[in-house]
């Protein structure tokens, strides 16, 4: 008899169908069956000796909340047997509706085994029990997780005892993962934790990977890439990597018409074992990654949501270094301004920060031109070894990108019906902030926020509070500033501001869009594991009267 090993996770939603995600331990037929008589089923599907299915729900009412429950076959195992948690449900918004999206980053599952800071309480774990002791209290509609769901290269304790079952940790990659099996297991080290799976069943949630998905600063520059595949790891990885964030994050995070339309959700499906037909896809997404696309849009009423890969959509040579392909390009362009008028707020989410802290940008900028050769072969070797070891591959250190994307946002925002916000939602740099953008020549009447939440759960050294608190500073802009003189490089076609933070520790950003109002929340772990709110504010003007509040710590 097959028992349920992972899941249910709720993904999809939309007024009428969803989709629920589970892993079980042999072949069956996974049912889901709801309080209204909506349901749906479907087979298991094989990957690498694991079962899978996804079940399309269907028969939902717009505006309704029906529990459900999941049967493998004939028996039910959703929910489980003594459950603390209240019924998982599957709430359809309807036409009009206020929509909550919560967001977040970087979240250990366990700390790794060589963690030395104090980690503190796991955000989602703290929203999971205020749900559960009130399911209507403050209830997300969407939760977006903005990357690093996993960590292949930071393993827990306990996760490394388990490697070291299989493996001489001797032997690279040592107590990293290397192969599916074991990205396998940090999703049940992840996602069996009570509250997180409970969370999950019942709060549909879209995903995005980053680069601790894979390893840390996945796809820094073509000379980086080439180191990784000179070693005799590597390859496996990326290939395991890339098979288990399509299995567990990215099937999800289509829509049934789309899931329709996929070749290689129809050959997995269709062979008695995917694995080929899955590592054939991963394959291809190396080798060629233009062809292969992760990147997906949701439109939630009228809110849209543009979700960009920015990490496996690179372009890493040093003359066409690009955060997308562009191809990639092409594909946001028309997911932004696709229908005119069609949406009251512009959400798009990117891992890593599109505005940083002006001497981080003006570092990274200054960075990029030195390994350009803007200063000789010798400054370029620097660059190389500078961008490297302190990180320096976000947004800013690929110029001609972050000059494009403030160009698709000025035009978003300046066309007629355009959104009342636009808001760029990322995570990675183990802080929050908010900052807002301007064009020096004029531009969106609404207002255009950088919101960046993380981590959801992770330390955050002194060093980084003391570096990121400088880096927003008046020395800190005019030290940018000469960095940036040095590499010739030209200013940044758009301005931006702190209008708050640093905020550091677990933390969770919600937006309520309600019309044509935004109103900002962030919410931190506190003491009791409670989430406490450390920041609201209204962005836009229609939503003026929620007012700005602060609380410390």
């Amino acid at each position: 008899m097959a028992e349920l090993r992972l899941g249910p996770l709720l993904r999809y939603t939309d007024g009428s169908c969803a989709t629920v995600w589970v892993e079980t331990s042999a072949p069956c037929t996974a049912r889901v069956r709801c309080s209204d008589g909506a349901g749906g089923e479907a087979p298991t599907f094989l990957v690498a000796g694991h079962h899978y299915a996804l079940v399309t729900v269907t028969g939902l009412r717009p505006g309704t909340a029906p529990s459900y429950e999941v049967l493998l076959d004939d028996t039910t195992v959703w929910p489980l047997p003594g459950s603390p948690f209240p019924p998982s449900v599957i709430r359809t918004p309807a036409a009009g509706d206020t929509v909550r999206v919560t967001f977040g980053s970087c979240r250990w599952a366990a700390p790794p085994a060589d963690g030395k800071d104090r980690v503190g309480p796991d955000a989602l774990d703290s929203l999971a029990t205020r749900l559960a002791a009130g399911p209507e209290a403050g209830r997300p509609d969407v939760l977006l997780l903005l990357g690093d769901q996993v960590y292949a290269d930071e393993t827990s304790e306990e996760t490394r005892r388990w490697l070291a079952g299989r493996r001489d940790l001797d032997e690279a990659p040592g107590g990293q993962v290397a192969d599916y099996e074991e990205y396998s297991h940090l999703y049940y080290e992840s996602w069996l934790d009570p509250e997180i799976r409970w969370l999950l069943s019942t709060v549909p949630s879209f995903m995005i990977f980053d680069d601790h998905d894979i390893v840390d600063d996945w796809n820094t520059s073509a000379s980086w890439l080439a180191d990784m595949r000179a070693t005799g790891w590597w390859q496996e990885r990326l290939l395991s990597g890339l098979m288990s964030y399509w299995v567990h994050q990215h099937l999800g995070n289509l829509s049934p018409a789309e899931l329709a339309d996929d070749p290689t959700w129809a050959a997995v499906r269709a062979a008695p074992d995917g694995t080929d037909a899955l590592r054939a896809l991963a394959r291809q997404a190396d080798a060629d990654p233009a062809s292969v696309r992760f990147s997906y849009r949701r439109d939630f009423g009228r809110v849209r949501v543009v979700m960009v890969d920015s990490r496996a959509a690179r372009v890493l040579d040093e003359d066409r270094r690009a955060m997308l392909d562009p191809g990639e390009a092409r594909w946001l362009r028309e997911q932004v301004l696709d229908g005119e008028g069609a949406y009251d707020h512009l959400l798009i989410g990117t891992s890593l920060p599109w505005l940083l802290p002006h001497l981080v940008h003006d570092a990274e900028a200054w960075d990029a031109a030195l390994c350009t050769g803007e200063r000789g072969e010798r400054w370029a070797r620097f660059g190389e070894y500078l961008r490297r070891g302190a990180d320096l591959e976000h947004w800013a250190a690929f110029p001609r990108s972050f000059a494009d994307l403030a160009a698709l946002i000025h035009e978003a925002g300046s066309a007629p019906g355009a959104p009342a916000s636009v808001c760029v939602l990322s995570g990675d740099v183990h802080h929050a902030y908010i900052a807002e953008a301007s064009w020096p020549s004029g531009g969106p009447a609404a207002p255009v926020v950088q919101l960046t939440c993380s981590p959801v759960h992770n330390s955050v050294p002194l060093s980084m509070r003391i570096g990121f608190r400088f880096g927003w500073s008046a020395p800190a802009r005019l030290l940018g500033r000469l960095l940036a003189r040095h590499g010739r490089c030209p200013r940044p076609p758009v301005k931006w501001r702190r209008r708050g933070g640093p905020w550091f520790g677990n933390q969770l950003m919600t937006l309520t869009l309600r019309g044509r109002s935004a109103h900002l929340r962030l919410e931190r772990t506190g003491p009791g594991e409670r989430l406490r709110t450390v920041h609201e504010a209204a962005l836009t003007a229609e939503g003026s009267g929620a007012g700005r509040r602060d609380a410390s710590g």
